[in-house]
This record gives C-alpha cells, sequence and structure tokens, in this order.
C-alpha cells in the first residue's frame, strides 16, 4: 500500500504517521520506505459456528504479518466487536517496531475476530477459535507466524489454538503460540509479563527523569494488562487511585483495594458495580491529577480532543496505540513525558520470546529467572531508547521509532530485494 492510497485516519493511519515521522528523522532511502510501509500479507476469511442452539454464525477474522525481514511474524491474537482489517494492520506494524525496538528476532503480525467473546458460551468461544485457527494455519508455524494472546483472549484460547495446530500437522508443536498454559509448555511469568514490562519502563523514565519512583497512578483499562497493572504498582509502592473498564472506572484518592478491585473483575464483575469506590467516567480519569497515567486499554483513548485536559506529567502506554499523534503532539508542547506503547508494554512480546526458545528447546527457567531477564531486557531497551532521545533532542516515541525503523530498514538493506 503506497502513499497515495494511504487512509486519512483511524489506528492504521496513525500508525503510518508515525512512521513516517521516523523515516523522514532518519533520512530512509525512499525505497526501503516504500517497502517499510507495506503488510506483507494480509489474510481475510469469514468462517461458520455451530452455536449452542444448533444455529450457525458465520464471523470474520483476520490475519496481517506487517514485516518478516527480521524473523518470524509475532502478534497476538484479538476478540473484539471493533476489531477490523484497519486496526489489525495497524497493531501488526507496531508490533515490527516493538520487537525491533526490543532488539528480538521477529517481525510483526497481529491477528482478529469480529467478536465479542463475553457473549459466548465456552463451547461456542472453542469452536470459534478452532476455526479461526484452521483458517490461518497457512500462516502460522513456529518458524513463520506465532500468535499470542491479545484483548479478548488468553491462555486457554493459546491451548485450543496449539491442539488445532498440532491436530493438523500430526504431533504436538508447543512453540507455534505463547502465552498458554504452563502445563502444556507455557512459560512461568508469561501472564504478567506485559504488565511488570510496564512497571518496569516507568520505574525506569522515572528515575532518569529524577523524579520519586513512587506516586499516584490511574489505570484506564481492567483486562489482562490494566488489572495485573493494579496489582504490580501497588506491590511497588505506588498508590493506584483509579481504574477503569468499558462500564466505567472506579476512584479513590487514597489508593484502591487492589486484592478486592482484582478479585471483582476476576470473577466476571464490572467495575461500574463495584460499590467501594467513587465511580467516575472513563473521560474523567483520563483528567485525573495523577503522576502517572496508564491507558491500557485500546488505541486512540487521548486525542486532540481531550489532551488539554490530562493533568498526568508521566503517560506510559500500556495500551497499543492509547495516544494519536495529534495528541502526542499537543502532550509534547506541555512537556507531558509519553513513554511509548512499543517499548512500554513489550513485556509481554519479550517473555513470548522467552516462551518460544524455552518451547524449541525443550528447557525450562523459573519464575524468577523469567522476571529478573525481563527487569534486565526491559531496562536495556529503556536506557537505550533514554540515550538517544537525549542525544538526538527528541522526544521517546520519536527516539523509540528511530532505533526500530532502522534496524529493520539496516536488516532489509542487508537482505536485498528478492526479484
Amino acid at each position: 500500500m503506497n502513499s497515495t492510497t494511504a487512509p486519512t485516519e483511524g489506528p492504521y493511519a496513525a500508525a503510518l504517521a508515525q512512521f513516517d515521522q521516523a523515516a523522514d528523522q532518519i533520512d530512509l532511502d525512499p525505497n526501503l520506505r516504500e517497502v517499510l510501509r507495506c503488510p506483507k500479507r494480509e489474510l481475510t476469511v469469514n468462517f461458520p459456528v455451530e452455536m449452542d442452539d444448533g444455529s450457525i454464525t458465520c464471523f470474520t477474522g483476520y490475519r496481517v504479518q506487517h514485516n518478516v525481514t527480521r524473523g518470524p511474524a509475532k502478534g497476538g491474537i484479538r476478540y473484539h466487536p471493533s476489531a477490523d482489517l484497519d486496526e489489525v494492520r495497524a497493531l501488526a506494524m507496531w508490533m515490527t517496531w516493538k520487537c525491533a525496538v526490543m532488539n528480538l528476532p521477529y517481525g510483526g503480525a497481529k491477528g482478529g475476530v469480529t467478536v465479542d467473546p463475553r457473549t459466548l458460551s465456552r463451547h461456542e468461544l472453542e469452536n470459534l477459535t478452532r476455526r479461526y485457527a484452521t483458517e490461518i494455519i497457512p500462516l502460522m508455524g513456529p518458524d513463520s507466524d506465532i500468535p499470542a494472546p491479545d484483548m479478548g483472549t488468553n491462555m486457554q484460547v493459546m491451548a485450543w489454538i496449539m491442539d488445532t495446530y498440532s491436530m493438523h500437522v500430526g504431533y504436538s508443536v508447543p512453540a507455534v503460540v505463547t502465552g498458554k498454559p504452563v502445563a502444556i509448555g507455557g512459560s512461568e511469568g508469561r501472564e504478567r509479563a506485559t504488565s511488570r514490562g510496564l512497571l518496569v519502563a516507568t520505574q525506569a523514565m522515572l528515575e532518569r527523569l529524577g523524579r520519586p519512583v513512587s506516586g499516584t497512578v490511574a489505570i484506564q483499562g481492567a483486562g489482562n494488562v490494566g488489572l495485573n497493572a493494579l496489582q504490580l504498582f501497588s506491590e511497588a509502592g505506588f498508590t493506584v487511585v483509579a481504574i477503569s473498564d468499558s462500564s466505567g472506572g472506579v476512584y479513590d484518592s487514597t489508593g484502591l483495594a487492589a486484592p478486592r478491585v482484582y478479585k471483582h473483575v476476576s470473577d466476571g464483575g464490572w467495575l461500574a458495580d463495584y460499590c467501594e469506590a467513587e465511580h467516575i467516567s472513563n473521560a474523567e480519569l483520563l483528567a485525573l491529577d495523577v503522576d502517572v497515567l496508564a491507558p491500557a486499554a485500546i488505541e486512540g483513548q487521548i486525542h486532540s480532543g481531550n489532551a488539554a485536559k490530562v493533568r498526568a506529567n508521566l503517560i506510559v502506554e500500556g495500551a497499543n496505540g492509547p495516544v494519536t499523534p495529534e495528541a502526542d503532539a499537543l502532550l509534547n508542547d506541555r512537556g507531558v513525558v509519553v513513554v511509548p506503547d512499543i517499548l512500554a508494554n513489550a513485556g509481554g512480546v519479550t517473555v513470548s520470546y522467552y516462551e518460544w526458545v524455552q518451547g524449541m528447546q525443550h528447557f525450562f527457567w523459573s519464575r524468577d529467572e523469567i522476571n529478573r531477564l525481563l527487569a534486565d531486557h526491559m531496562g536495556r531497551a529503556a536506557q537505550e531508547v533514554w540515550n538517544l532521545a537525549q542525544d538526538r533532542g527528541v522526544n521517546l516515541r520519536e527516539a523509540a521509532y528511530q532505533i526500530a525503523v532502522g534496524r529493520v530498514a539496516e536488516a532489509t538493506q542487508l537482505r536485498g530485494i528478492y526479484p
């Protein structure tokens, strides 16, 4: 897809705008720019699923591989009502840069199904997962494309995908997915890895900014990332005063009772029904006067229409693309520091890499070892981004993108263009 057909709005437009800015800043060769802008492969599938009442419902799913120059495609699978090709393209591109900034031997991919998984029974969810996995098997493989959980999916979904792939090839292939249960080859520490990486990135940047490694935190999103961040930030000495889901948020100026909120949501409850804190809207959460704001829901939540209301002086992106390019510029002008998604939420893919390596070698590490490796890996990447930002007088997103795009461009140039 060249510049003449690029979208003008939406997550993919935001991803292209961020790439173009980095390409301009590093004076990327126009031919390399053309290559890196284009997704390598896009698969759209429409597939039937038998529901519990015997009826058949057709669903639409996607798998996009943005770039595989540095290694196999890596990226999660999202089950969400708003999942579409534009979003999946953007997420796949962001995965390319995320893997590159962390210096992982992967390219970027993403998958999705347009569905609200909360409306499905467990049996229906399994039927949908196995059929979707069957449809994307031509792209999948431990050496070609390795899915992982994302919004609306979890370890159980990964187990079903691993089993489906294994049944098709005739033997067990644990390394075909990551984020699966430990009992079938998953890694210790994977479930909380994105949240733990978010904490490490926050601590690292607060230290470099000369600010206290503590303070108040508001988290938008109570999925796997947000909910585990609530616990981990609280345990690390931060005061988490607010968290939200799609139903709304809860706020307590003295700090939320993390274990009780965690249990309420884990048991299937909505935060709108939580009775032990003040109720606020998602818009109000984003405008809270806190030290750290962690948008960990979906893309485009902080935009030109609400950026001026953000009062946090440090934003750490737990979601992919939660701050639009327009909002990014407004926040930068005000001196708000944004730790970009391709660094801040890279803990998940980093531990997925460890899981993949363990699966390929059939040798496994302890949880403590995984957490230590993750902290070291995130710390090195954060230091590298910080140093480049200081050396070149750019913000953290610009520095992260310059590193990531530069690495993929170098690999592309070295490999050449196959005729």
